[in-house]
């Protein structure tokens, strides 16, 4: 292995049990801080994706001028993915009037688009193929498409599909244990499996964070959205400063 395709390896957090813990509390601070920000501030989906495409654009160019792999900031451009990811999705689904249904069908397409053009591209979808500035945006951008779907997956099951938040969080709770059944006991290629449970994430962290936040009367807990979004950020935070963090050394 080269010194470059090294480098770019060692930005990419190995992913265990923690990586997930992470992500799926990652995806829920996603959701109660898009809404806290496009809802609680009334600043409106718009402005909202505006503010968190800002971050998000930033956040990334960070990650791939970097030299080596910094949880804070590996994190930290997954939580602005997951943001940007909720305001937009809300900005589709519901601004643009195409409903959850219309706005996931678009999204899953994009994300499908994304993964073949970089599939085409670089001919691997892996992470070991993280080699170069090109292939680390075609890895944010297919994530970003990712937590956006995953939001309106979320919405729509919880909402069109009448099952709830406990509904939601309990059928994509099943899909992903299903995608680890997979990862143990068949063939199925792990990069394919990594892909399936990193959106499945989404929609269950978005489930999760609606149910924290929304209505008594909508079957929520009715939290407050900047108390919920300060909870979850400072359990991320205790978790990267608690347990080590190790680079990956191998396709996902």
């Amino acid at each position: 292995m080269n010194d470059t395709t090294k480098n770019a390896l060692s930005k990419v957090p190995e992913v265990t049990f923690l990586f997930w813990l992470i992500k799926v509390f990652a995806t829920t601070l996603g959701e109660t801080g898009g809404d806290a920000v496009s809802m609680s501030m009334n600043l409106g989906y718009l402005v909202g994706t505006g503010i968190f495409s800002t971050i998000f654009i930033i956040a990334v160019a960070a990650q791939i001028k970097a030299k080596g792999f910094h949880p804070f900031m590996y994190w930290t451009t997954i939580i602005a993915t997951t943001t940007v990811g909720t305001t937009l999705a809300d900005y589709a689904d519901r601004s643009l009037g195409i409903g959850y249904a219309g706005g996931s069908s678009l999204l899953f397409m994009l994300l499908m688009a994304s993964l073949a053009i970089w599939y085409r591209t670089l001919g691997s979808v892996s992470v070991n193929t993280i080699s170069s500035p090109k292939a680390e945006i075609f890895y944010w951008t297919t994530i970003m498409f990712s937590q956006t779907l995953g939001t309106a997956l979320g919405d729509w099951t919880a909402d069109t599909a009448g099952l709830g938040y406990g509904g939601g969080a309990m059928v994509f709770s099943a899909l992903l244990l299903l995608v680890v059944a997979a990862y143990y006991r068949t063939k199925i290629s792990h990069t394919v499996l990594f892909w399936a449970a990193f959106i499945l994430t989404r929609p269950l962290g978005a489930v999760v964070g609606d149910f924290l936040d929304k209505p008594v009367d909508a079957g929520g807990l009715a939290l407050s959205r900047y108390t919920a979004s300060a909870a979850l950020l400072i359990f991320i935070v205790a978790c990267i400063l608690i347990f080590e963090h190790r680079a990956a050394q191998k396709a996902h």
